[in-house]
């Protein structure tokens, strides 16, 4: 079991590895301006996609469940996370949302019955202040709406997170990950329609863009993500997407040739040692267990 849950970590941990990319991807590669239509065209082909590799529709609850699943951690999520990330100078919108972690461990007391643990409390301030020094500049202006999105953003995917290893589905990972990003695309197709024009005449860059987003963004990572949530411990799970703004940072830095100061150098070690100390919390927690 130690090295089947130690060889669990790092493999959810690429999931959000890979979406740190996401913001490099899509200033690079996608037309701008299409936030909810770019959202809706990452989930809906992926997720139809892995429905043909299943073959399996929900049955019974977990119609109503996959939606609702389908909203918190795609449809709704990603609609609060464009509206933040345009209302909000980037480094601000990555501060609000890294509460998550936070979120997470008081969701989990509240419905799994999981102790709040003093380690993972300090491991999700510090995970917060590892980002605010990666990302948050001394002039960053804070927009009452682009902070009220980003929380609500962070509520609903930490309730996504909750809700997936509450309900347990009695599929595989891969058949969740499908029924869930397929659900969330739907969702947003009368959300885009409405809100956004028509997209222009896609070119071979933007659609290697859309491929990169749907099949490595969304559908592998996502696989890896649920595949976690079902194995591993949500105060050791939740933490893993600090390592989001640090992906991007350093793609940022490596491609863009944008500047990477001692400061963000600082924040990345934060950043990593929040991820250790939440690890650390839950590998003492089945220590004192043991002993008992």
């Amino acid at each position: 079991m130690p090295t089947t849950r130690s060889f669990d970590i790092p493999l959810t941990a690429v999931a959000p590895a890979i979406w740190g990319s996401t913001y490099l991807v899509t200033t690079e590669l996608l037309p701008a301006g299409y936030p909810l239509t770019v959202a809706m065209l990452r989930a809906l082909p992926a997720g139809l996609l892995l429905l043909l590799v299943v073959r399996q529709l929900p049955k019974g609850i977990w119609w109503p469940r996959t939606l609702l699943l389908g909203a918190l951690n795609f449809s709704f999520f990603w609609a609060m996370l464009f509206v933040s990330a345009y209302r909000l100078p980037g480094g601000v919108a990555a501060t609000v949302g890294a509460i998550q972690p936070l979120i997470v461990v008081v969701l989990s007391r509240i419905v799994l019955g999981s102790p709040i643990r003093l380690l993972s409390i300090v491991a999700g301030a510090a995970g917060m202040a590892g980002v605010a020094l990666l990302v948050l500049t001394p002039g960053a202006a804070l927009d009452p709406i682009g902070v009220a999105a980003g929380l609500a953003g962070a509520v609903s995917m930490a309730f996504g997170t909750v809700l997936s290893r509450h309900w347990a589905p009695p599929v595989s990972p891969l058949t969740f990950t499908a029924w869930q990003l397929t659900a969330g695309g739907f969702l947003l197709i009368p959300v885009a329609l409405f809100f956004e024009p028509s997209l222009p005449a896609l070119t071979a860059a933007n659609l290697t863009g859309f491929a990169y987003l749907g099949l490595i963004g969304a559908a592998f990572t996502y696989l890896l993500w649920f595949r976690g949530l079902s194995r591993l411990e949500l105060s050791q799970v939740a933490p893993l997407g600090f390592l989001s703004p640090v992906v991007a940072i350093l793609l940022g830095w490596a491609v863009l040739n944008q500047q990477l100061t001692a400061v963000q150098l600082l924040g990345i070690i934060v950043v990593f040692g929040s991820v250790w100390l939440s690890q650390h919390a839950q590998t003492a927690r089945r220590v004192q267990l043991a002993r008992a």
